[in-house]
């Protein structure tokens, strides 16, 4: 069940590579645009503002999270991104922190490509950071013999697959399509006790916290909360440097 609050928690953060994709997008007039996995809403309206004459269609599989996008007044409908179709009228597809999620997304965009008409921009950013202490300290806290079994069906114990920048790049060069692929990554400061372990709580965390109940869920986040202060040790300043790496690829059909 994913929290939209928490969620929200590093807006700016969070808000950050969505406009670094958006700023890539050489769209002038779109007829429709959509916003796959638009989350609690809170980037969809910058959608709208940029393109006011376009449709903006807006999805995401979390009930909650549509539910917030519904409460900011975003016109968002539940579906699973792999059940999506493009209108014939699609002409701008942005997909944010989304495809990580989605095993086999590959293929996804294979399809994609080959569905949207001529004219056609589509726009995804994924995490690139699963290698990092943020990630791999999860990984290391459920494969202890005391959460190993507790946890195995949340896949929580398996890396999430994203493609480099080059690969994303070849993907869409081999469908015909024109591609900018690259990588950024930021070096957020944090703030606040245990702000990695809060982040994650967000995101990577979710599935574990479904599965546990309150007092496993404190156990397990008290051992991964030690892993991770003292792989993001906090600053004289108080302030704790997370860096975190972004893959990016913007694709477009002439």
């Amino acid at each position: 069940m994913w929290d939209p609050q928490q969620y929200l928690t590093f807006d700016d953060h969070r808000s950050r590579p969505f406009f670094e994709l958006l700023n890539r997008i050489g769209a002038e007039r779109p007829r429709r645009v959509v916003d796959l996995g638009c989350g609690p809403g809170h980037l969809t309206g910058a959608l709208a503002q940029r393109w006011p004459e376009a449709i903006v269609e807006a999805s995401d599989s979390s009930p909650e999270m549509v539910a917030a996008a519904r409460a900011r007044g975003v016109h968002a409908t539940l579906l699973d991104v792999r059940d999506w179709q493009p209108e014939a009228d699609t002409d701008v597809v942005v997909t944010n922190a989304v495809l990580q999620w989605v095993p086999g997304h590959p293929d996804l965009l294979r399809r994609w490509s080959a569905e949207l008409p001529a004219g056609a921009w589509l726009a995804l950013q994924v995490p690139g950071n699963f290698d990092a202490p943020s990630h791999s300290s999860i990984r290391e806290v459920a494969g202890r013999p005391h959460w190993k079994d507790r946890l195995a069906a949340t896949g929580i114990l398996e890396a999430r697959s994203v493609l480099e920048p080059t690969e994303y790049a070849a993907l869409f060069a081999a469908a015909g399509l024109a591609v900018d692929a690259w990588e950024t990554t930021y070096v957020q400061r944090l703030s606040g006790d245990d702000p990695v372990l809060t982040w994650v709580t967000g995101t990577a965390l979710r599935p574990v916290r479904d599965a546990l109940d309150d007092a496993e869920w404190n156990r397990f986040t008290g051992e991964l909360g030690a892993l991770l202060r003292a792989a993001y040790p906090q600053q004289p300043d108080g302030g704790t440097w997370m860096p975190f790496r972004r893959v990016f690829a913007v694709a477009h059909r002439h």
